[in-house]
């Protein structure tokens, strides 16, 4: 009697273990970008990234809102206020404070 070789399938083909790791990898840049304050994903418009005021955006200043641009957050009463830093000497750009109507949490 011949023994017939065991064909099984490995759990995770090659093209999803590829597509795991592309996945902890993007869900990882976020959470750094979390963590460091980021301003590029701090829910502010692409229009309002310009950073020098010179009345455009380009492709540079989006880039430098995840890696040049911190913001701190805060909240007083009713008042939320964003203020965005360069992160290498935490010199202050803007600071862009809004009034909720809504009651206090």
């Amino acid at each position: 009697m011949a023994k017939q070789k065991s064909t099984a399938r490995p759990r995770f083909s090659t093209r999803r273990k590829a597509l795991l790791g592309l996945v902890a990898i993007a869900l990882g840049v976020v959470g750094w970008l979390q963590y460091i304050g980021a301003a590029g994903i701090s829910g502010m418009a692409t229009k309002d990234m310009d950073w020098n005021a010179d009345g455009s955006v380009s492709q540079q200043e989006i880039f430098q809102s995840f890696h040049s641009v911190s913001v701190k957050k805060t909240r007083e009463g009713r008042r939320e206020c964003s203020s965005y830093l360069w992160r290498a000497d935490q010199r202050p750009i803007r600071l862009d404070c809004r009034t909720s109507m809504e009651v206090g949490k």
